[in-house]
């Protein structure tokens, strides 16, 4: 499980950044709510350092 929690959290950040959109806009292209893209995005950066 925590790969793919980390799989989603890197594709998250990605989209975000090469789109330069923002949560919302992540959360309406993969059709999750902002509160989770949220969440994998800040689990991804706290698991990083």
């Amino acid at each position: 499980m925590k790969g793919i929690v980390e799989e989603r959290a890197v594709e998250l950040g990605e989209y975000i950044l090469e789109n330069r959109t923002t949560v919302r806009g992540a959360a309406k292209k993969f059709g999750i709510s902002k509160s989770t893209v949220h969440t994998a995005v800040t689990y991804q950066n706290a698991s990083s350092g």
